[in-house]
């Protein structure tokens, strides 16, 4: 059976005018800024609408490389809440190039619930990302020209923490040389890139309240410091105000729809191993004031996304969430259970067996919350019936509720019953509760994390982590949150350790202090905020043909 891309089927649906669409969410399209027929900034000045609907956080067990479908069922159960005429709005992340372009593909949904137009949604959308690595890179000239013109206050070249920034793979960037070629072009220095996903800007746009509090974050952003070690800022050197005018259209939540024409906010982009993960804080909040229910991803495992954005995130935006949905599939649970990526495929029910204490281990960390748990059995065509009725068993026995689904191949249809199991949990009295106090001592909160969520038995501090721990205590950033860098791959810091790996301890690098984002990320294994291609990129597969129409986008 010949089985069409998620781009050929995104391409035979008409999209609704964006009119049409912000007028189902109850808003004036007159208040809207179009980018066109099929997109639109939605203005903050609309978050002064009072009714608030009830969030539901959708995460997933431990990612494998042939991807979980996280995004997908995320827009397939707004889509089936709305069939069950319940107002929702979905709300994710922006896609960020290097993995459109690289290995991971792309963060619209896939099959028949996917969010469109899923080419510029993929591609270069309103502009945002762009606008974070300007800003971002803004900063980056004036920190070297304030250096080259010795301006006050002075800075240690040698203690520059403000690397550089491009939304590409691109290894060869990790560590380079700027300044060469005589004293016009500055001094000679050590530097680095990051992708834009790992970006500090890209996380201070994402956890913003509002123009000023963007502002304000911008300014605290900790370049480096004085000869005599004292901190030096980005509002030390007048930069904050002009970063947020480059970002001043990008805080706005862009509005878009899904296949079925259920509203779809997509803004920001941060990483869920090297960043907070989700969706931007005002598009959150935009959603829950404009539908009943509003479905929230978080990235990769629930160890990540989901921890930072019940520990970190929803403090910060004030809202509570009511329920958590784990997405899982079989053959992530052979996976986990020891089988290879080649052998997923085929059938074998004890490796579903083997494999499924790694979604125990997320049910109970989601209940460690307080939240009422729905798993959500994401179907593939290989999965047998014993398989299924395996992990059905294995549900019953944890008390669960579950719901098999099938959106990529049915769209909301396909959603139904998952969308049934959550209205149900939603009925459940939520006493959500962060695991651990911003207050607490910065080693007892990483401890907390390791040991609970993880399951690790401790941590273990380099010589450098140890210093900067120290460092920002003293410099009074002990109260701030942390924000984990960490292998999406496995409960551990080593993305070898599968299934619930036990005696292991968390190895913490080195922590670096995000004073704007205002986080604390400590970094663990071997982890980068630079990825590479792959051999293989799927950039390769990509064209245009000589009407302009694009070809191999997934």
């Amino acid at each position: 059976m010949n089985v069409p891309s998620d781009l050929e089927i995104a391409q035979r649906v008409t999209p609704k005018p964006i009119d049409e669409i912000a007028r189902f969410m109850g808003i004036d399209p007159q208040k809207i800024e179009k980018y066109g027929n099929y997109k639109a900034k939605l203005p903050l000045s609309l978050l002064e609408e009072k009714h608030r609907g009830k969030l539901v956080l959708v995460t997933a067990m431990n990612p494998t490389p042939m991807g979980e479908g996280k995004t997908t069922v995320s827009i397939g159960l707004s889509m089936a809440l709305n069939r069950r005429k319940k107002k929702s709005v979905v709300a994710l992340r922006e896609p960020s190039l290097g993995p459109v372009f690289g290995v991971k593909g792309g963060a619209t949904g896939g099959g028949f619930a996917q969010v469109i137009p899923m080419e510029d949604i993929n591609l270069h959308f309103t502009g945002d990302f762009h606008a974070v690595a300007s800003a971002h890179n803004l900063l980056s000239a004036m920190i070297d020209n304030h250096a080259h013109h010795r301006l006050e206050p002075q800075l240690d070249l040698r203690t520059i923490l403000w690397p550089r920034t491009v939304d590409m793979n691109d290894r060869a960037l990790r560590g380079v040389v700027v300044g060469l070629g005589g004293r016009s072009n500055g001094f000679p220095r050590e530097d680095s890139f990051v992708i834009v996903p790992a970006s500090e800007v890209m996380a201070i746009l994402g956890l913003s309240l509002s123009y000023s509090d963007l502002k304000r974050r911008l300014g605290n952003v900790l370049v480096g410091f004085t000869p005599f070690k004292e901190p030096v800022f980005a509002k030390d050197i007048k930069a904050e105000g002009a970063m947020a005018v480059l970002l001043r259209d990008a805080l706005k939540p862009n509005l878009v729809q899904t296949l079925e024409h259920t509203p779809a906010l997509i803004h920001t982009g941060p990483f869920a191993n090297i960043a907070h993960g989700t969706n931007s804080i005002v598009s959150t909040l935009m959603a829950l004031a404009y539908s009943e229910v509003a479905v929230v991803e978080a990235g990769f495992g629930a160890d990540l996304g989901a921890e930072k954005f019940l520990d970190l995130v929803a403090p910060t935006g004030g809202f509570k969430p009511s329920v958590a949905v784990i997405v899982a599939t079989v053959r992530a649970l052979k996976y986990h259970g020891g089988v290879s990526k080649r052998d997923v495929k085929l059938p074998n029910p004890d490796a579903v067996v083997k494999g499924f204490p790694n979604l125990q281990k997320h049910i109970e960390n989601m209940q460690k919350y307080g939240l009422p748990v729905v798993v959500a059995v994401n179907r593939f065509a290989n999965d047998t019936e014993d398989e299924l009725r395996v992990l059905e068993e294995l549900l019953d026995r944890e008390k669960v509720r579950y719901a098999a689904v099938e959106v990529w191949a049915k769209g909301s249809e396909g959603g139904l019953g998952l969308a049934d199991a959550v209205l149900e949990a939603l009925q459940e009295k939520t006493d959500y509760r962060p695991i651990y106090d911003w207050d607490m001592p910065i080693k007892d909160k990483i401890e907390r994390i390791a040991r609970e969520i993880y399951g690790a038995d401790g941590v273990l501090y380099y010589p450098k982590a140890e210093r900067d721990i120290k460092r920002y205590e003293k410099l009074g950033y002990g109260s701030l949150p942390i924000c984990m860098a960490k292998t999406q791959y496995s409960l551990s810091d080593d993305p070898k350790k599968l299934g619930r790996p036990k005696g292991f301890k968390i190895t913490v690098r080195e922590v670096r202090l995000l004073s704007g984002a205002g986080f604390l990320v400590p970094i663990t294994g071997d982890i980068m905020t630079m990825p590479g291609l792959p051999k293989e990129p799927a950039a390769v597969r990509m064209d245009l043909d000589e009407k302009g129409r694009i070809y191999g986008l997934f």
